[in-house]
């Protein structure tokens, strides 16, 4: 369903005070295509959300190629691969961003933490599950394509965004994507961002097209929602080049309004039913896509 972009209301109420569950959303943040912005867009929806009010983690799962601590200019010592590893706990390495923004970043040039062993998977969810009681939101900034880690993240997930831009190879591949997810892990529920577009009709266009395809070939029972896009700006590669989000940088940008109304409309839909109330989302995604 084609959703208008709403306008942004500056007295956005923290989410525990919407009636949503107390159980932590996860989110993933994907795309098909590399490039397209996703990085980006977790870094600076997060910050979002964090100035309304929200106990935020982001985590950084393109494990071989991590970025997400450049983007918000950080420097860790450490990384999820110090966790695999049994040097550090997930408290130790889980640094502080922008206005108190969590941030579980991961590790570049380290070939075998790109395809993770299932000892390797259930133990870094063990660590997450305990540690996510704490939070409002957790954003999943996967890797690109379909990848083992890039399914598994989605799947642990209880969300999924997919990120495109109006290039035909990033559309494609963003169908692959979710193909893939629905034919082979059973998830049937997308949210659609388009971003770097030059009009509102133009990430409209984008869904459109997108949802089109995965009608004719999936059939009805994948549901892709429009979640709305984000303009091309030149705010934003100033922002990438000084290591801080656009929202901090440049805060009436229109990139950054952007994220701020993709915050509160993400706090305005409900979120998918949750199970029961338990704080085990990630074992219990796990259990019913890996028995």
């Amino acid at each position: 369903m084609l959703h208008e972009e709403p306008e942004l209301n500056p007295n956005l109420t923290h989410p525990k005070r919407l009636g949503l569950p107390s159980s932590p959303r996860i989110i993933a943040v994907t795309s098909g295509k590399g490039g397209v912005g996703k990085t980006n867009i977790v870094a600076n929806l997060g910050l979002a959300l964090v100035m309304r009010g929200c106990k935020v983690l982001l985590i950084d799962a393109d494990l071989g190629l991590a970025n997400l601590d450049i983007l918000l200019g950080l420097s860790p010592q450490a990384t999820i691969h110090e966790v695999l590893s049994l040097r550090k706990t997930l408290e130790e390495v889980v640094w502080e961003g922008p206005l108190g923004l969590k941030v579980l970043p991961a590790s570049s040039g380290i070939p075998e933490l790109a395809d993770l062993n299932e000892n390797q998977k259930l133990f870094l969810l063990t660590e997450l599950d305990h540690y996510a009681e704490r939070l409002d939101v957790v954003l999943i900034d996967t890797g690109a394509g379909i990848s083992s880690n890039v399914l598994f993240f989605n799947i642990t997930a209880r969300e999924r965004i997919v990120v495109a831009n109006n290039e035909p190879t990033a559309l494609t591949d963003a169908y692959a994507l979710i193909k893939v997810l629905a034919t082979r892990h059973g998830e049937t529920r997308f949210k659609v961002l388009a971003n770097a577009v030059s009009h509102p009709g133009e990430g409209q266009a984008l869904y459109r097209s997108l949802m089109k395809v995965a009608d004719r070939f999936l059939g009805q029972e994948v549901v892709l929602d429009y979640l709305g896009s984000i303009p091309h700006d030149n705010a934003v590669p100033k922002s990438v080049c000084l290591q801080q989000p656009v929202l901090s940088l440049f805060p009436e940008a229109p990139a950054s309004q952007s994220f701020l109304r993709l915050a509160q409309k993400l706090w305005e839909e409900p979120p998918p039913l949750q199970i029961d109330s338990s704080i085990k989302f990630f074992w219990r995604r796990l259990i019913k896509h890996h028995p």
